[in-house]
This record gives structure tokens, sequence and C-alpha cells, in this order.
């Protein structure tokens, strides 16, 4: 798989460490209510996922169809995204932090072996 302009694949974790500092260098309000309205941009987010699955099946009657699956598609990874970029705010270890607790959720959903 390749990025959008045809090139190699980003990495994952240091695509999300970049997109960080850069929210931190333009961060119009920090401290800890900058963490809190971090954070709130993810529920932004899964509105956004709502609102193109509700457009993508009419059911807005008043609207009709005005999205694609493939906008539900984005607006996932943007909730994907925008939840990497949280945890990071939250720590620099993020990737080892998500490591863990994938590994916890597989162990606890899949069946031994998979």
């Amino acid at each position: 798989m390749s990025d959008d302009r045809g090139g190699t694949p980003p990495d994952l974790w240091n695509t999300v460490d970049d997109l960080w500092k850069r929210l931190e260098a333009d961060q119009p309000v920090g401290g800890r209510e900058g963490l809190l309205l971090r954070m709130l941009k993810l529920s932004e987010e899964v509105g956004e996922v709502s609102e193109a699955v509700i457009d993508a099946t009419g059911q807005n009657p008043r609207k009709g169809i005005t999205h694609t699956w493939d906008d539900v598609e984005a607006e996932l990874c943007d909730v994907v995204i925008t939840a990497l970029v949280a945890l990071r705010t939250l720590t620099p270890e993020a990737r080892e932090v998500f490591a863990r607790h994938l590994a916890r959720v597989a162990g606890r959903s899949l069946p031994p072996g998979a």
C-alpha cells in the first residue's frame, strides 16, 4: 500500500508523532484545557462517521443520499488517526501502550492460536 502521492507507505507511528508535533506547535489553547479539547476532537470525528452513515443510507428524507460508503471509510480513518494522536498527547509511549492494549484485547477476544 502506498500513500496518496504514490510513494512508499508512511510509518504509522512516525506520522502520528509528526501530526502530534504539528498540533502541539500550533495549538491556540494549551495546558489541561488544550488536552481536554484534543480529547473532545474525537467525539467530533465520531459524529462525522454518524453523519456519513445516515447520509449514505438516505435516512434523512430531506437530503436523500449525499454520502458514499467511501466517505464513511474516510471518516472512520479520521477517527482512528484522531484517537492515536490523542493517545500520543497523553503519553510519548503511545506505540507501546497501544501494542500492550491490543494484545490484551486480542487475548481475551480471539481464540487461542488465532
